[in-house]
């Protein structure tokens, strides 16, 4: 095992969009030294779900500096310029991006940052009071098997979600019974199949729905979709809902009482997971389009229907038993392939649930955060832990949010540094939500 000699001013633990956000803007920061750490060999944000066609649900200004530092070289923009794009994406005339767009930008950033290192994963994380209080990082080389210690002032995490699969979906063969996480690896098995299901009612859902509606009459398949909810809901996208998603909407939520917090997060649903309008629209188009001359297209939606248990039959494929909760009314589905549409939770690793004595947690088990996104410690500990995810029951629906994120990156930066690198506005909005 190896000890690395140096002290970094912040280590961080993953790197996804918000923590790679994190390390462009900390590139262009004098006296802060910082290490980011990604267990995957290359940045790739949810690569089973970059079907070409998707967009972006924000704007290309949400990208990973722009709202900081609009002059900043890691700007979508000059992404755009540096391959030669610029023309083409003046014509496009549009302010939403391909999905897999901002992927190959969020590549082209890591590419450059030298503070971000790939193909490393992290094991241990330990407070250390010595002469002077740091943490020491245990990371592990995923190729070499190598194992070296870091020492840090701070950490910040960005360790993502993870998909959440009922447990009466699992233990199946993965090509047949899968998370749309999965869909993309799993697609020409898809075209393969007599029959697929899909199982939920969310953006990813909508999407592979629509995905494989485009193949249905090429391949044949019997194509259905399911879901409990009353309707295949779209997200509430007005302008001023969107203002949910503010600077000013985070801090009146932060300070209110978590039980109250709790109550109004559960009402907000469609401001982040309700469908786009234009990939509904897409679907209902193409279902119209198949019913021109009085034809009937092989597929089927679903709704007020939960399914409560998967089986495999004997002959092949999938029973699918589920309950339509309004009439009270049992029901059997079969299906060659489900697909999975069951959302995603934060990803908390081992060996940050090994700080418990350390961190302060609610009585839900979830961590404590304070306004500036850093974990409450039950210790008197000199670094900090700041924290990108899981944060929803403590700074509201738009934690996920990738414009936001750049905001959460500027607050996080201003605290470790001491000082106003980046100007906090105190008006971002139209509307008011506290007195």
């Amino acid at each position: 095992m190896e000890q690395h000699e140096k002290v970094f001013d912040l280590i961080g633990v993953g790197v996804g969009p918000f923590n790679l956000g994190l390390a462009a803007l900390l590139d262009e920061v004098d006296g802060v030294e910082p290490l980011f750490f990604e267990q995957n060999d290359e940045f790739d944000w949810h690569p089973g779900m970059l079907i070409e066609g998707t967009k972006m649900q924000v704007p290309f200004i949400a990208d990973l500096v722009t709202m900081a530092d609009p002059t900043n070289k890691y700007s979508f923009l000059n992404y755009i310029s540096k391959n030669e794009r610029m023309y083409q994406f003046y014509f496009l005339q549009r302010l939403d991006i391909p999905r897999r767009e901002y992927n190959d930008y969020c590549q082209w950033v890591s590419r450059q940052l030298n503070s971000c290192q790939f193909g490393k994963r992290v094991t241990n994380i330990r407070p250390v009071r010595d002469n002077e209080q740091y943490y020491e990082v245990t990371v592990v080389d995923t190729k070499t098997e190598e194992t070296t210690v870091y020492r840090s002032k701070n950490l910040v995490m960005g360790t993502g979600s993870t998909p959440v699969m009922p447990k009466s979906f699992q233990g199946f063969p993965e090509d047949e019974v899968f998370h749309t996480a999965d869909f993309l690896p799993n697609h020409d098995r898809c075209r393969n199949a007599n029959s697929i299901t899909v199982i939920g009612s969310g953006q990813s859902a909508a999407e592979t729905f629509r995905e494989l509606l485009k193949e249905q009459k090429e391949c044949g398949f019997r194509l259905d979709w399911i879901t409990r909810s009353p309707g295949f809901a779209s997200m509430e996208e007005s302008k001023l809902s969107l203002e949910h998603f503010s600077p000013d909407y985070v801090n009146y939520f932060y300070q209110l009482p978590q039980e109250q917090k709790d109550e109004i997060f559960a009402t907000q649903g469609l401001y982040y997971k309700g469908i786009s309008n234009h990939t509904i629209n897409d679907i209902y188009n193409l279902l119209y389009e198949y019913s021109v001359g009085g034809k009937e297209a092989d597929v089927g939606m679903q709704v007020l229907s939960e399914v409560k248990d998967l089986k495999k039959k004997a002959d092949g494929g999938y029973e699918i038993d589920c309950y339509h909760w309004q009439k009270q009314e049992a029901f059997t589905h079969e299906s060659d392939i489900v697909i999975s549409a069951t959302g995603y939770k934060p990803h908390v690793p081992d060996f940050v649930h090994e700080l418990s004595d350390f961190l302060e947690w609610d009585e839900k088990g979830r961590y404590k955060v304070t306004k500036d996104y850093r974990l409450k410690k039950q210790e008197d500990l000199q670094g900090e832990i700041y924290v990108h995810s899981g944060i929803s029951h403590t700074h509201g629906v738009g934690s996920t949010n990738l414009g936001l994120s750049v905001h959460r990156n500027k607050v996080i930066i201003n605290q470790l540094v001491g000082r106003e690198v980046f100007p906090m506005n105190e008006k971002t909005i139209f509307q008011s939500f506290d007195i």
